[in-house]
């Protein structure tokens, strides 16, 4: 299928749910939306026929030529959306028989439809495309000058910034080294120089962790992070400046000193007392996440739970919207919500959460924390989005990890370590099964307060890291200190403080991420663009992103590689050497390039 000569021969046939390819990539029931598949003349199809199912029976369209050029022919075809979700693929049909294109490639024979594109009403914030997330951990980003934090907690180990974090011990979520939300206010200037323009707050809640995924209410901010009146203050500042603010909010457990737990436990009467899964006999025995016992599992079969938690105008998920501004939520181990043995209301919950942020503002964004195959509750009512731990995260640690440890993912046996292939496939086994907007509002994220820091990881590929995250479709998601060259193994040696002395920063890190969120501010292409694959060797990846107005080719490199012809005139975005048709193409690495085509 690649012309292993030439740079730019791309697949035989192709499609994705990209506005390049599809006139109407945010349809509403009923409208005639026009499907595209450009074919090369290398591939000799004599018809095109469009498969879209409709109230769950298949029916056929045919396509046909719009426009042709000495390499491809473009083909079109339109469908009626009737359903919420509308699932199609391509036929092609050939002398010698026919052709499937899905999401997956090409196929010579029947296929499932789990791989087929798809198109869905429900729509995510259009603010997405253009978003960058800067991730916090309140306690570990800055302390305050203005408003001092007064005192710690009872449970707290209270520490200075400079002290070592307490890896691989008890005290490490205990250390408090008294980062707040006044003092995320008084550095909103540096993040938005950065280029980032939307903060992923982890919890700000009362806890007895320094993670506070253990919340002992959702009644109010920590007083210990500066309250109500802080968080206040935050969002005030930040949307003044044009930067949003997501929160995170555990819908699978709560901490065992909430007060809806410590109620609920002594009193079998109470209200409280359906929100968790307790033991009849034994109110000292009841389900937990993941075996832990200070995070008991919730029971979303019961309606006031769903009442205060996440469903309708009283609940948390829309007071912190309605009342304080928050642009979102991101929802802790979302893949575990609702779910218990032989009960299943997950999808439930993903849809009554999003139901309730929609109906208190419409354009707030909702991600859900999921390390697994997300592809189920991302086909349109349910989250908007995941943090891309499978479809990116993983395969680009197995193609750059170079310490990559085995137990990082708590899988068995030896770490993943691909080529440029394998990585590549295992993307888009994932990245297919949802429709485009769903791929547009997930979180690329090279790491986070829940794993060890990429640059321990991948050492000097770094930089490739960089430039996958910020050039594939979705939300670069940056965890606060990646960009001055924090370094950690594990997720606790991770979540150090961050370092505001410059003289500790890798300004070179630091640089690369300002150019690359810089580029993609300014190029549309790397927001909402096609993706089309040229070229994914064992070290060398080739690949195109591009709308109506521009393409853009990116190629990334582990190391140095046999040199390419290339088949474009091209200028470099990145400092680099231009491309002239029919010269080489730069061929050194460890590198990246990323050019913008003439022709």
């Amino acid at each position: 299928m690649y012309n292993k000569k030439l740079f730019l021969q791309g697949p035989l046939a192709h499609h994705d749910g990209s506005p390049l390819y599809v006139d109407n990539a945010r349809p509403c029931i009923d409208d005639i939306v026009n499907l595209s598949i450009r074919i090369s003349h290398m591939f000799p199809v004599k018809q095109v026929f469009i498969r879209v199912v409709v109230d769950g029976e298949p029916h056929y369209t045919q396509a046909h030529i719009v426009h042709d050029n000495p390499e491809e022919s473009w083909w079109t075809g339109s469908i009626k959306i009737w359903n919420t979700l509308t699932s199609y693929r391509f036929l092609l049909v050939t002398e010698h028989g026919n052709i499937w294109l899905n999401g997956l490639g090409l196929y010579s024979y029947d296929i499932p439809d789990s791989h087929d594109f798809r198109l869905s009403t429900f729509h995510v914030p259009e603010w997405v495309q253009n978003a960058v997330i800067y991730q916090i951990f309140p306690d570990r980003f800055a302390c305050s000058t203005v408003h001092p934090i007064e005192g710690q907690p009872d449970w707290a180990i209270p520490v200075t910034w400079d002290t070592p974090v307490a890896a691989h011990t008890p005290d490490a979520v205990r250390q408090m080294y008294g980062g707040s939300l006044w003092g995320i206010a008084e550095h909103l200037d540096y993040i938005k120089n950065l280029g980032a323009n939307v903060i992923y707050l982890t919890p700000f809640f009362p806890a007895e962790s320094n993670h506070r995924y253990d919340a002992a209410t959702f009644d109010h901010v920590d007083p210990f992070l500066g309250g109500d009146e802080a968080l206040h203050y935050l969002i005030d500042c930040a949307h003044h400046i044009g930067i949003r603010i997501i929160g995170d909010l555990t819908l699978n457990h709560s901490g065992a000193t909430h007060d809806w737990f410590v109620t609920g436990q002594h009193d079998p009467n109470s209200q409280e007392a359906g929100f968790y899964y307790f033991d009849q006999d034994d109110r000292a025995s009841y389900a937990t996440f993941d075996g832990v016992k200070t995070l008991p599992k919730f029971d979303h079969r019961s309606h006031e739970l769903q009442r205060r938690l996440y469903a309708g105008a009283q609940s948390v998920v829309a007071r912190y919207i309605q009342d304080f501004g928050l642009d979102g939520w991101r929802i802790d181990v979302a893949q575990s919500a609702g779910i218990y043995r032989d009960i299943n209301l997950n999808e439930n919950v993903a849809e009554q959460t999003r139901s309730t942020m929609e109906t208190a503002d419409t354009d707030t964004l909702l991600i859900a924390e999921h390390q697994f195959d997300a592809s189920q509750t991302l086909q349109g009512p349910g989250w908007h989005g995941t943090m891309s731990y499978a479809a990116f995260t993983k395969p680009t640690w197995a193609w750059l990890g170079r310490h990559h440890p085995s137990s990082e993912w708590g899988a068995p046996g030896v770490p993943a370590h691909y080529g440029g292939e394998a990585m590549v496939k295992s993307m888009q086994a994932f990245t297919t099964l949802v429709p485009w907007q769903s791929c547009l509002a997930s979180m690329n994220l090279l790491d986070s307060h829940d794993t060890s820091r990429f640059r321990s990881i991948a050492g000097t590929f770094q930089a490739l890291g960089i430039a996958l995250q910020m050039t594939l479709p979705g939300i670069p998601s940056i965890f606060s200190g990646d960009e001055v060259g924090l370094e950690g193994r594990g997720l606790e040696e991770g979540r150090q403080p961050f370092p505001w002395n410059p003289d500790h920063w890798d300004h070179s890190v630091y640089e690369l991420y300002r150019l690359l969120i810089t580029l993609r501010h300014n190029h549309k292409a790397l927001q909402d663009g096609g993706l089309r694959w040229y070229r994914h060797d064992d070290d060398t990846i080739i690949f195109e992103r591009a709308d109506k107005t521009e393409t853009l080719i990116i190629e990334i490199s582990r190391k140095h590689h046999a040199p390419l012809i290339s088949t474009v005139n091209a200028e470099s975005l990145t400092d680099g050497d231009d491309l002239k048709k029919g010269s080489p193409m730069p061929s050194s690495g460890p590198a990246f390039h990323i050019w913008q085509v003439h022709d």
